[in-house]
């Protein structure tokens, strides 16, 4: 499984022979540091700082924060003295769960996000996802015996995936599935809400990238940009389809490449359209540009399982650009990218 989408293009930092020995001991240095435990993805976080200790102490708080919605986001786990949404799956069909607000506040974005996106970004179809977690998990394990899920236990799955089942409480902040049989995976979401979050807190000029999802706090202490490539899926990690200059917003990217397993020689990948249940097949990938990661990371998915024209009506709705790759190698994208394209 790959899952790398987006890459930060890092040249060495060159220090001028013209400048002073002072001068250049007291410029900010780049620093980068790099975790996997987060999100089942790998983190980097990178900045400019005076020094090692100041750096190490922005991403460590980074990391803490993040492990915080690593937790309140698992389906699969349980954490003593913490009501996650594993807690509420558990509940389905039996009482509502108390929870954070953060898991309140993430899935109220989702409620809107499925009804803007007609049902395509759907944190309601864990029942689905979950045949296809398992099968790739086991697929992946015993490639000998790869196996897809059964297109009937798909098709049951389905009848357990409105979002109209999902009770969201403000006054009380509790979560209740009405639906014995449903489950919450906000996978389509979770990785960005969290991503921006944590950038929020992040000083100027920070780059957090979170898997696919790279969230930036500003222009380096130049004023110069932070330069994001496209990874092409067809390519190795040093290989772009389009490079960005991006000094502040989210670059998110939804793709076929990122987690997938092979069955009888055919690859499928883990956007799992709702319609269908099925592997969604209209690109490569799909890049989203945004000021908000949270949105960027739900309109790169629904952007990924829509056709065209109806991606773009619904990114024009949030004010996102975007970049789809098709299997032919072509790319096409909307106008507003040409504003972010390295020259």
């Amino acid at each position: 499984m790959r899952l790398r989408l987006l890459s930060l293009l890092l040249p060495c930092l060159l220090l001028t022979a013209c400048a002073a020995p002072e001068e250049v001991e007291t410029r900010p240095k780049q620093y980068q540091a790099t975790f996997l435990d987060v999100f089942d993805t790998v983190t980097t976080v990178m900045g400019y700082a005076e020094s090692q200790e100041d750096f190490t102490e922005t991403a460590e708080m980074a990391h803490d924060l993040l492990l915080e919605y690593h937790q309140l986001y698992d389906i699969y786990n349980d954490y003593e003295g913490i009501h996650n949404l594993k807690t509420v799956n558990d509940q389905a069909g039996i009482a509502p769960v108390t929870v954070d607000a953060r898991i309140l506040d993430l899935l109220l974005l989702c409620r809107d996000l499925y009804a803007d996106s007609g049902g395509k970004v759907n944190a309601a179809m864990g029942s689905v996802l979950l045949l296809w977690h398992e099968a790739r998990e086991a697929s992946v394990n015993d490639p000998e015996h790869a196996y897809l899920p059964e297109e009937d236990a798909i098709q049951a799955a389905l009848e357990h995936t409105s979002f109209d089942n999902v009770v969201l409480d403000e006054a009380a902040s509790t979560v209740y599935l009405t639906d014995p049989a449903q489950r919450l995976d906000v996978g389509a979401v979770a990785k960005g809400y969290a991503a921006g979050a944590v950038a929020a807190a992040l000083p100027t000029g920070m780059v957090l990238s979170l898997g696919g999802n790279v969230c930036v706090t500003g222009p380096k202490p130049d004023g110069s940009p932070w330069v994001i490539g496209v990874q092409n899926p067809d390519g190795d990690d040093t290989e772009y389809v389009q490079r960005l200059d991006i000094t502040s917003g989210a670059v998110v990217t939804s793709g076929d490449y990122q987690r997938y397993y092979t069955v009888d020689g055919v690859a499928y990948h883990h956007i799992i359209d709702p319609d269908t249940g099925w592997p969604a097949r209209h690109y490569r990938s799909v890049t989203v540009i945004c000021a908000d990661s949270g949105l960027a990371d739900a309109l790169s998915t629904a952007a990924f399982i829509m056709d065209e024209e109806s991606g773009r009506a619904l990114l024009e709705t949030y004010g996102a650009e975007a970049l789809w790759v098709y299997a032919d190698g072509s790319a096409s994208w909307t106008g507003g990218c040409d504003a972010y394209f390295h020259s």
